[in-house]
């Protein structure tokens, strides 16, 4: 499982925006998820880079989140927006992750990440709930690099 394109079928990867339609349905906040092969860097580093390529720092409220993977070094990390960190516990994303290892360490990539993408959904309603007006300011298509 070292290559990008070997990580997810296109099926799968349906699945995963599929879920981040639904997640995104009942709140304003913004998830978007990024694979590439590997990084040189600590891989929250990485996802704060790719965070800001995305432009995901440019929401509205500032409540995006990334979830970024380096397949072939077998790492992930979650990355959410200023607004997000304002308003949640220090530990916000710890139960998230722990979902989706679980998942991983039984080889459903693929339910590991939808997993972790619907319960960040249900974090973030709690916190940013969707309104009148509400769009979607991010593409819910997966992107690689």
């Amino acid at each position: 499982m070292s290559k990008v394109e070997d990580f997810l079928s296109k099926e799968e990867e349906q699945h995963i925006v599929d879920a981040i339609c639904v997640a995104e349905k009942n709140t304003s906040g913004e998830i978007r998820v990024h694979i590439e092969q590997t990084t040189s860097k600590v891989p929250f580093d990485r996802a704060l880079e790719v965070f800001h390529e995305l432009k995901m720092n440019e929401t509205q409220l500032k409540n995006g989140v990334l979830f970024y993977f380096a397949v072939a070094d077998k790492t992930f990390a979650i990355c959410g927006d200023k607004g997000i960190h304002d308003v949640v516990a220090s530990d916000f994303w710890d139960c998230t992750k722990e979902t989706m290892i679980a998942q991983f360490k039984l080889g459903n990539y693929k339910q590991g990440i939808v997993d972790g993408i619907l319960n960040a959904g249900e974090q973030l309603k709690k916190y940013f709930p969707s309104f009148e007006g509400d769009t979607n300011e991010l593409s819910n298509e997966i992107s690689k690099g």
